[in-house]
């Protein structure tokens, strides 16, 4: 699902349309239990993302994959393609200080900031085994909820909407937010508050507030930048496909690109 829903929130961005993915899955043994389960993933995530998977690869290849247990290590990879008529590409030139700022929650850690993740987890001594009684499940169980599908999300704001720029937060957690737009900035003044997974992290960690925000997406996993107007339809958008949506702030016009982060217990820049 992760490997879909990675894909398939970023093709929409641009505005298209995702219709098929392909894979390729490299195996370090051929394991029947493995496949199947993989298999199954990957038919939830095209469904969650109303796309076909019309074709993919499978190989073996001891000498090049290795696990922290024999046997254990495989590597799975998509590559999607989506339609988008040029005249509506979003490219973020459309964007204008004063835009809204709307944000979309995510369901957790999502496909990045593993490498931090796990080093504090394996600093502190918690086990995956472990039952977190803030998440109701246990540690690993936690990490590995699968990346929120935002396509359905994306689609209806685009047919009801005028998103000026749609992100997806990945890798660099806010960060993202300046991929689009020339002199545009970010004025965010109110936030959601993060899933415990972030502030179990942050605290076992003492990590900053500054690296959290750029490295995880601290419970926004989605954002749309549209016209002012289009705030509260924008959110009954999301609210109708059971995602929570957060009115973050507005543009500005930094020719920094900054973003600002300021709230009554956080103050950063980015």
């Amino acid at each position: 699902i992760d490997v879909i829903a990675m894909n398939a929130n970023d093709i929409v961005c641009v505005g298209a349309e995702p219709i098929a993915l392909v894979d390729c899955l490299s195996l370090e043994i051929e394991d029947e239990e493995l496949l199947v389960a993989i298999a199954k993933g990957l038919a939830e995530g095209a469904k969650q993302a109303s796309i076909s998977i019309p074709g993919g690869e499978t190989a073996i290849i001891p000498e090049m994959l290795r696990g922290p247990a024999k046997g254990t290590a495989f590597d799975l990879v998509g590559s999607c393609v989506g339609l988008v008529p040029k005249n509506r590409i979003l490219s973020g030139m459309e964007i204008t200080p004063n835009d809204a700022l709307i944000g979309f929650a995510s369901s957790g850690i999502h496909s990045n900031g593993f490498t931090l993740a796990r080093r504090v987890f394996k600093e502190a001594g918690w086990s995956l085994n472990e039952k977190i009684s803030e998440f109701g499940r246990t540690l690993g169980e936690e990490l590995l909820q699968p990346t929120q599908m935002y396509v359905d999300l994306a689609m209806a704001l685009l047919e009801e909407c005028t998103p000026h720029a749609l992100f997806h937060l990945t890798g660099g957690g806010f960060g993202n937010l300046t991929r689009l737009g020339e002199n545009i900035g970010y004025h965010i003044d109110s936030l959601p508050t993060p899933n415990p997974v972030f502030e179990l992290i942050s605290k076992l960690g003492n990590i900053t507030p500054k690296e959290m925000y750029t490295t995880f997406n601290m419970g926004v996993g989605f954002c749309a930048v549209v016209p002012e107007k289009q705030i509260t339809q924008t959110q009954e958008i999301g609210e109708r496909l059971g995602i929570t949506a957060y009115q973050l702030g507005k543009t500005t016009d930094s020719k920094e690109r900054l973003i600002r982060l300021e709230t009554s217990s956080l103050s950063i820049s980015i």
